[in-house]
């Protein structure tokens, strides 16, 4: 079957498109699964195109690759009849505009159970804008001179969901305090070594990462400034442009992403995504 399967790269860095493969096959054969497992462990970033996905489906199809997340830890995003989906939109059901993810980030790098990997459905997209970007942690672990690897290495950093930029911008005293109390700060390593295929990827992002371990916030600013730059850099990143009928699936731990905010606020932009549930990793701060 894989024969009529055809993978294509996206961009140098990171990120394919696998052509020939529908994800609503019930009947898909655990050898095509692992043949699209390779691809996406080989390219960091899957891209299937003009997918026409129930929930039941996208979920199916999920559970081929691993178990799935429940989100206990943000449970304001769940759909309200299946738990495994998250509602990634720029609306909540009452109307009210949400933003959600515009910088850098690593998927629930904030719970000691970071997030496996993530497929995102492409419901509704603005005409123009709304594209998520991606970039490849291996490489930018690779391509760091050599004083900062063995600095670094060894070495952990702290993730906060509550620094995030729209967070603390939007959200009041009170339920900053509550997301604290449901995901307290967490110490990951700034180098994480992948479960599978054994490599090095560097392991923060600015939406999150607050300080290095044993340093201050301040004393840790300017080189994790460097970290979050040296990591997104163009050669080193590739560009979505999302439109219905699209699923991405991307591994959280060696990628990061950013949903890009160019696009009309009135106009929808509805997303569903399902989380493979990673190996533990961290402990709380």
């Amino acid at each position: 079957m894989q024969s009529n399967i055809v993978v294509r790269k996206l961009a140098s860095a990171i990120g394919a498109e696998v052509v020939g493969v529908n994800l609503a096959d019930e009947t898909m054969s655990d050898e095509t699964v692992a043949f699209l497992r390779q691809a996406w462990l080989d390219n960091l970033v899957l891209l299937f195109r003009d997918q026409n996905l129930t929930h039941e489906q996208h979920i199916a199809f999920s559970r081929r690759l691993g178990e799935l997340e429940t989100h206990e830890a943000i449970p304001k995003f769940c759909h309200p009849e299946h738990p495994e989906i998250l509602l990634v939109t720029n609306f909540e059901n009452t109307g009210k505009k949400l933003v959600v993810g515009r910088q850098w980030h690593s998927d629930l790098s904030t719970t000691t159970r970071p997030a496996l990997g993530s497929l995102l459905y492409c419901d509704e997209a603005p005409e123009v804008g709304g594209d998520t970007m991606f970039g490849n942690m291996y490489r930018s672990w690779e391509t760091l001179p050599e004083p900062y690897k063995r600095m670094l290495d060894g070495m952990r950093a702290k993730h906060d969901m509550s620094v995030a930029r729209e967070t603390r911008a939007r959200r009041s005293a009170e339920e900053l305090a509550d997301i604290r109390r449901r995901n307290p700060p967490v110490l990951q390593p700034v180098v994480r070594y992948h479960d599978e295929t054994g490599k090095p990827a560097l392991y923060v992002a600015e939406m999150t990462t607050v300080e290095l371990e044993g340093l201050t916030e301040e004393q840790s600013r300017p080189i994790l400034d460097y970290l979050y730059k040296h990591s997104t850099e163009p050669e080193n990143t590739y560009r979505h442009r999302w439109r219905p009928g699209d699923l991405l699936i991307w591994d959280n731990r060696c990628a990061i992403h950013m949903a890009m905010g160019d696009y009309d606020d009135n106009t929808r932009r509805v997303m569903y995504r399902t989380t493979l549930r990673g190996e533990p990793s961290g402990e709380l701060a």
